[in-house]
This record gives structure tokens, C-alpha cells and sequence, in this order.
């Protein structure tokens, strides 16, 4: 599965200083194979770990056998020879699936490359950490985010981030327009820091002039 270069990002509600978003085609980059995103009850964002290496193949066979799947894509530098160079590799070996609890079950026991990854933040009734499943409403911004393949967007420690202030922010105007999150100084630049809830690490958008951002409450953004 491509990393969604093409996303089809719209912005229809300006009116109320919202913006709309749809989700683009999952395609494979082996079959040629396109699933679009449909709206389900019985689904959810389930989040695959997978085998290093072993990411792309692991979205491509999901696209193959109809399911929606996500594989966010940042750029890092990896040195090799004692040299420096700028790849795009996927965010965390992760593979966001949209799919039922019986249909992310079968993956995980059928396939040797994927486990599940777990949310460490949350004990279920048998007192163990649930499979991590993901809100659509943190699902949007890392889509947004990453399908623009810009060199800029990073993925970055939240422990160890510079926050500015305890303000959450909305970004108003530019290709990260709706993304919510805090601002952080990340290469002595301003940069508006988000995260999916139960992943350690976050992603930063590019540089965000001040008057790009708004303030906004938590109860705003539910």
C-alpha cells in the first residue's frame, strides 16, 4: 500500500472555521488493488505492529484482501557507510487497519509478522492491556499530517518535548489546517506537536507562524 501521496484533503466549512476531511483511497502497491474508507459500527482503527521491514507488505496484503489500512509514512536520516541520508520509513513499523475485532484477531494469529500493540494505559476485565484502537479524531490529523511527505513533519519524543505552554492550539490556514495540539520548539522553530492517545511518541507539523494558530479547549475538540 502507497503511503497515500495523492490524499484527498478538502476544506469545505470555512464558514464556522472548521474543516472537512476525507479520507483518500488505500491503494496497493504490489496489486494495484484500491479500498476506500466506508464508515462501520462493527470497525475500528486497530493498530499492527509489525516486523521491521515488513510494514509496506504487511498494508499491501491488507489492501489485497479488501481491508482499509493506513500506513504513515516520515522522513528520518539514516546513516549507512558514514553517510547521511533522508528516507521515508514508516512511523513506528505501525499499520493502522480498519477493521472488526474478529477480522484484527485472525491477522494477528494468522500472520507472523504482526502483533498487536498494545495500549499501556488502559487494563481490561482480565486485567491485562487491550489491543490499542484508535479515534477517528486522532486517525484525521496523523492522515493529514503524513500523506503530505513533508520533510518537516517528525516523529518526536513526548517526554522530551520543549512544550511552550500547557495551551492546546488549533492550526487555521495552511496544508495542517485542523490539527490540534501544543506548541513545541523543535529545531529552535515553533512547531505544533500531536499524538495518537496510547502511543509514547508524537509527530510535529512544519513551522507554524504564530497568527496561523488559535487557542482552543479540550471540550472544543471532542
Amino acid at each position: 500500500m502507497n503511503a497515500l501521496d495523492n490524499a484527498n484533503i478538502k476544506d469545505t466549512d470555512r464558514r464556522r472555521g472548521l474543516t472537512s476531511f476525507a479520507f483518500p483511497e488505500a491503494k496497493s502497491t504490489t496489486s494495484g488493488v484500491s479500498v476506500s474508507y466506508v464508515p462501520s459500527p462493527d470497525k475500528a482503527w486497530y493498530v499492527f505492529r509489525t516486523l521491521y521491514g515488513h510494514a509496506r507488505k504487511v498494508a499491501d496484503q491488507l489492501v489485497d484482501d479488501g481491508i482499509y489500512a493506513y500506513l504513515a509514512m516520515i522522513w528520518k536520516d539514516l546513516r549507512k557507510d558514514g553517510k547521511r541520508r533522508r528516507v521515508l520509513v514508516p512511523f513506528l513499523n505501525l499499520v493502522f487497519a480498519y477493521v472488526t475485532q474478529d477480522e484484527a484477531e485472525g491477522y494477528v494469529k494468522s500472520s507472523s509478522f504482526i502483533t498487536f500493540y498494545y495500549n499501556h494505559f488502559e487494563v481490561d476485565a482480565q486485567g491485562k492491556n487491550p489491543p490499542l484502537t484508535v479515534d477517528q479524531r486522532d486517525m484525521i490529523p496523523l492522515i493529514r499530517a503524513t500523506a503530505l511527505h513533508n520533510e518537516h513533519v517528525m516523529e518526536v519524543d513526548l517526554a522530551k518535548c520543549r512544550f511552550v505552554s500547557g495551551d492546546l492550539v488549533r492550526v487555521t490556514f495552511g496544508p495542517f489546517e485542523g490539527i490540534v495540539g501544543r506548541v513545541a520548539r523543535i529545531n529552535r522553530q515553533n512547531r505544533v506537536v500531536f499524538h495518537i492517545q496510547g502511543l509514547q511518541s508524537g509527530l510535529t507539523t512544519a513551522y507554524i507562524p504564530a497568527y496561523c494558530l488559535e487557542k482552543v479547549t479540550d471540550d472544543q475538540v471532542r
